[in-house]
Order: structure tokens, then sequence, then C-alpha cells
């Protein structure tokens, strides 16, 4: 593995100090992911208590397999998130189909869809959560502002062609989202899971 290809410093410590049980080490990364984590449970899940119990679930994962993350597979950022993803769908899949049993009614087809449905969009929450700022600066002027990219180029202090170009990059990575294997989404985040 060459210098370039090496893993950031900061996880390859993270992992270290969680491996050596360091519970100060736990509760950083809690900081630094726990919104993280949270959102794309909420976003699978639709379900603000279910997101806590996948939260909880992660970070106790994390805590007691330290090891289970590979520093040279990837960042921890896209291991947790896919980590995540995995623990919410697979949580998705045995209420849904509790559901279905208990009604008699609906489809494994169905439950398949919702699930197909619930995968992209938390992607599509991580792919805008990972993007640089100014990407997402313009997106979200153009999509929750219904900007224009001359009214985002004015607010954002940048040249029109700048805005449509941060525009069409942003849009060209969100849509990656529907994707098995899309660039910006974490290793194993591919699929239902």
């Amino acid at each position: 593995m060459t210098k370039k290809d090496a893993p950031p410093r900061w996880d390859r410590k993270m992992q270290q100090r969680l491996a050596r049980g360091e519970a100060a080490a736990l509760g950083e990364l809690y900081d630094r992911f726990a919104s993280l984590v949270h959102g794309l449970a909420h976003r699978v899940l639709g379900d603000e208590r279910a997101a806590d119990g996948i939260t909880r679930d992660v970070f106790a994962h994390v805590w007691e397999h330290p090891e289970s993350y590979d520093p040279h597979q990837g960042p921890l950022r896209s291991w947790v998130a896919g980590l995540t993803h995995r623990l919410a769908v697979q949580r998705l899949r045995a209420t849904e189909t509790a559901a279905l049993t208990r009604a008699g009614e609906g489809s494994a087809e169905e439950l398949e869809r919702k699930v197909r449905h619930a995968s992209v969009a938390a992607r599509a929450d991580y792919i805008v959560q990972s993007m640089p700022t100014p990407l997402r600066a313009a997106l979200e002027l153009a999509y929750f502002q219904r900007r224009d990219y001359r009214q985002a180029a004015a607010d954002l202090s940048i040249t029109e062609d700048e805005a449509r170009r941060r525009l069409r990059l942003g849009l060209q990575l969100l849509s990656t989202a529907h994707d098995t294997g899309a660039p910006g989404a974490p290793p194993g985040y591919g699929g239902a899971a």
C-alpha cells in the first residue's frame, strides 16, 4: 500500500484506542458519528425510537468488535454508515415481515420494494452529508430555497459558471444513490443488504 492509499491516521488511531478498551474513544466516536448513524437509521426505518435502538446497536457493535473495522478497506465513517445501513435494513425486514405475517396481506415483493426505497433514500442522505460543503451549499439553495443557478451564484458570491458546475456535480453525485455500487457510497453499502 502506498502512502497515498494509507488509511487516515485518525481512523487507525481510533481503532487502536477502541481495541484497547478506551471508553473516551467510544465517546469521541459517538460525538463524531452519532448524528450520521441516527439520521441514516431514521431514514431507513422512519421511526425515531427504532433509530435510537439502531444507534445504540451500532455503537455497541463498534465497542464490542473494534477489530471488525479494517482501516485499509476505507474510512471509518463509511464503515460506520455501512454497519448502520445493514442493521437498519435487518430491523426493517424483521418488523415488516412480522407485520405482513400478522396482517396476512402484502407480499415479499412489496417488502423488498420498501427496503430498496429506504436504502436509496439512506444512500442519498449519506452522499449529501459526505459531499464537499460548496457542492452541498449549492444543492441546498437550489432544492430547499428554490434558487436557480444565477440566484445561487449571487447568494454564494461565485460566478454563474461555478454555480452551474457545483450544481451539476452535486446532482451527478446524488444520482448515484440508485446505483448499488455507487461512488461515494460506503463499502458494503450497495444493494439492500
